[in-house]
């Protein structure tokens, strides 16, 4: 499980969406491996957003970021991101699933 703390250039921030939207919905429809990417923007800093990533296994990650849809977000996406931090995370109740 990992958190993605991400801070965009504001004047990108439709186009941004718009690529992390096609990206996360095509993960979660062609990755079995890929269990959950929820991103979530602040109210008062629109441009912060923080993922919550979920994947079956270490291999399904590692595939995740091997798939076209992820190098095309990634790629397009470079310029606007003005900070990125990647947090590997322990859940309080592993088997707790989301609904």
């Amino acid at each position: 499980m990992r958190l993605s703390r991400i801070v965009v250039d504001s004047t990108q921030l439709t186009r941004y969406k718009a690529l992390l939207k096609e990206e996360i919905e095509a993960s979660i429809s062609k990755e079995p491996g890929v269990l959950t990417l929820y991103a979530v923007f602040e109210r008062k800093r629109p441009n912060h957003l923080t993922i919550l990533e979920m994947y079956a296994t270490e291999a399904a990650y590692q595939a995740h970021i091997k798939t076209p849809h992820f190098l095309k977000y990634k790629q397009g996406t470079l310029p606007m991101v003005q900070e990125l931090e990647l947090l590997d995370t322990d859940p309080l109740i592993p088997e707790l699933k989301i609904k």
